[in-house]
């Protein structure tokens, strides 16, 4: 059974940082695509960083810059890390994962089959 279980959610203040860890049981990372999105109130989920097994990655283009997606694989863990702040970044974040194929880049909510829970990150101004 695949468990994705999201942490390091939190208040922080505009400009500052957080990382996101997201541990994932009954699957091996480092043959998945593996995605970070976020829901704010009221709005659709949205893509935020995609990291694919050959390493490459993508990013949204509000967080590019600021927000860094890793894994490490020894761990079976996946990262964002989250500088820069704004209030405009306060979502439930969630971790998604999936194996990989070609042509696939991570940025779909439909190429997930696999999600955690989420967590909440709150920035205030």
């Amino acid at each position: 059974q695949v468990q994705l279980v999201e942490s390091g959610g939190g208040l922080v203040q505009a400009g500052g940082s957080l990382r996101l860890s997201c541990a994932a049981s009954g699957l091996t990372f480092r043959r998945y695509v593996t995605g970070w999105f976020r829901q704010a109130p009221g709005k659709e989920r949205e893509f935020v960083a995609s990291s694919l097994s050959g390493g490459i990655t993508y990013y949204a283009d509000s967080v590019r810059g600021r927000f860094t997606i890793s894994r490490d694989s020894a761990k079976n863990t996946v990262y964002l890390q989250m500088n820069s702040l704004k209030p405009e970044d306060t979502a439930v974040y969630y971790c998604a994962a999936d194996l990989s194929r070609p042509l696939v880049t991570g940025r779909e909510i439909a190429e997930y089959d696999y999600w955690g829970q989420g967590t909440q990150v709150t920035v205030s101004s």
